[in-house]
């Protein structure tokens, strides 16, 4: 899986990990049919090796009470791997049997998530290597769509919204929908369709909020309305309802934001739940468990695009044989020192050793989340 030998680089030992909670203002406050986002939450990572080497990582933690609950789950998992070689495709199973009762989903995940990636990417700096590069791709440009705003808002904000998110070259940037009535639905996306070009390709989010029988009304009737895929009409984890929404419709279901593990991924294509896949970094399994479930849609034919991260998610999207899109958000740009380029509506993986993460103190500072 790695295409580079320990010989390459030092042989790394887990020293101690450093937390820092932000919380960062959205560029536009983001309306779903779950809640209104203005500020993202966000736990970053340093994970300190005995050889001096640093690796990073960052999760989005949606609650500002998340930060704290992954911290905590977090440090006791180096505890754990204190002195260890930084291994990640050994310490995750490790870690997995150490809390088996207490359950590996959630927070708990999400803590294992970013550790995996910030060992990942202490060995990839230590490589000298992009991470996308020492997971044996060449680092390239990734499509990426924009999904930093266009929540729930009348028709004309939403379609002047969306001409803003085309800065930078995207072609496509996606809207959220979930309003009271279909007719509400149809007309927020009449009026950004009709403001966007033609070649822009426009998926929508529900997040989750119809039941089968209205996800899938509402679905043909937005098939008409040059859709690219309807993301999350259902419950996440109804994969039954899942798949009888996708065999109902001609236009492509997304689901997998959600996917706790690659397991999880596995059982909603054999079930048939959806067209696309869209795993998160934080929930997937960090590195390690997005390489497995890039195999299970590579398997399955099936595209794979990012769900948040899009510093992390750029360089997985390289190593993934289906790679699709990638979704960007802006979140993270307020406290990195190089934030993720978009050019001509791609994500440029940077040429740098490890994912690229480097943190602005002063903006770490003044953006601190109160404990």
């Amino acid at each position: 899986m790695v295409a580079t030998s320990t010989a390459r680089f030092p042989l790394l030992t887990v020293r101690e990990v450093k937390t820092f909670a932000v919380e960062v203002p959205l560029t536009y406050p983001l309306g779903t049919s779950a809640a209104v986002v203005t500020k993202a939450p966000l736990l970053l990572i340093d994970l300190e090796t005995e050889q001096g080497i640093t690796g990073r990582s960052y999760v989005f933690c949606y609650r500002p009470s998340g930060p704290r609950a992954i911290d905590a789950v977090l440090r006791d998992a180096v505890s754990l791997i204190k002195g260890e070689h930084v291994a990640p495709l050994n310490i995750g199973p490790k870690l997995a049997r150490r809390f088996a009762l207490f359950g590996v989903t959630g927070v708990v995940r999400m803590a294992f998530s970013a550790l995996d990636i910030a060992l990942w990417d202490a060995l990839a700096v230590a490589a000298g290597l992009p991470l996308a590069a020492l997971l044996g791709a060449e680092p390239r440009p990734i499509p990426a769509y924009n999904s930093s705003g266009l929540g729930l808002m009348s028709p004309e904000a939403a379609a002047d919204e969306a001409e803003k998110l085309l800065a930078g070259g995207f072609r496509s940037v996606k809207l959220r929908l979930g309003h009271p009535t279909l007719v509400q639905d149809l007309a927020v996306t009449r009026a950004v369709r009709k403001r966007l070009p033609d070649a822009i390709e426009l998926p929508v989010d529900y997040n989750q909020a119809l039941t089968v029988a209205e996800a899938i009304r509402r679905g043909r009737a937005l098939e008409s309305e040059g859709i690219a895929w309807l993301e999350e009409p259902i419950r996440h984890d109804d994969y039954a309802g899942n798949a009888a929404v996708a065999r109902a419709l001609t236009m492509p279901v997304q689901i997998g934001e959600n996917f706790n593990g690659p397991e999880a991924m596995a059982e909603a294509l054999s079930a048939g739940a959806s067209d696309y896949v869209m795993p998160d970094a934080s929930r997937i399994g960090g590195v390690s468990g997005w390489i497995q479930a890039a195999g299970i849609a590579a398997a399955h034919r099936i595209e794979m695009s990012s769900h948040l991260m899009p510093e992390i998610s750029a360089h997985l999207l390289a190593a993934t044989p289906t790679c699709h899109y990638l979704e960007y958000v802006d979140w993270a740009d307020a406290i990195l020192e190089e934030p993720l380029q978009i050019q001509h509506g791609f994500a440029r993986v940077p040429d740098v050793a490890g994912i690229g993460l480097r943190w602005r103190p002063e903006a770490v500072k003044a953006l601190s989340l109160a404990a």
